[in-house]
């Protein structure tokens, strides 16, 4: 059966997706309080926390530590930068692999965020398994594409 015979999420009744998103939450909480860790321990150093609604993640923006840039942990997202609504380039692009225009960070991140919420405590492990932070990590490049194009932020083609 073809990936475009499954029904979008989105069309789904709205209290069919909320439950979901607890389940999903509930499932990706040990991830999560790893993020809420490193958010807090940010707050002293001038991290700000806000609930993103669309996104599905409580941020952390100005998070004091790290490169630059963003890393969500279930569904907390810890960013360095003022806010996530950024533009910033892909993986590939970054890599000199192709010449990709610009994505929003807060859309990249929400990729991560429905990951998280698909594959709980196994998302670690299996991201990790697919290179960490790269351009040949499958997950980033999923990430990417939902970024771009709204849609495919599963890393696995579909059955």
């Amino acid at each position: 059966m073809s990936a475009a015979r499954y029904p979008r999420w989105r069309h789904w009744p709205v209290a069919a997706r909320r439950i979901l998103q607890i389940l999903g939450a509930v499932w990706t909480s040990p991830n999560s309080l790893i993020g809420l860790l490193a958010g807090t321990a940010g707050l002293a150093r001038g991290a700000r926390p806000h609930w993103r609604g669309r996104d599905l993640a409580l941020v952390f923006e100005r998070w004091p530590w790290g490169p630059g840039g963003a890393i969500t942990f279930g569904n907390v997202i810890l960013h360095t930068g003022a806010s996530v609504d950024v533009a910033c380039a892909t993986y590939a692009h970054r890599a000199g692999l192709c010449v990709d225009a610009p994505i929003r960070l807060c859309d990249h991140e929400r990729a991560h965020v429905y990951q998280y919420m698909v594959l709980g405590p196994l998302f670690l492990p299996l991201y990790l398994l697919c290179g960490g932070i790269s351009v040949r990590n499958r997950f980033e490049r999923a990430a990417d594409r939902y970024a771009a194009r709204g849609t495919g932020w599963w890393p696995w083609p579909a059955p």
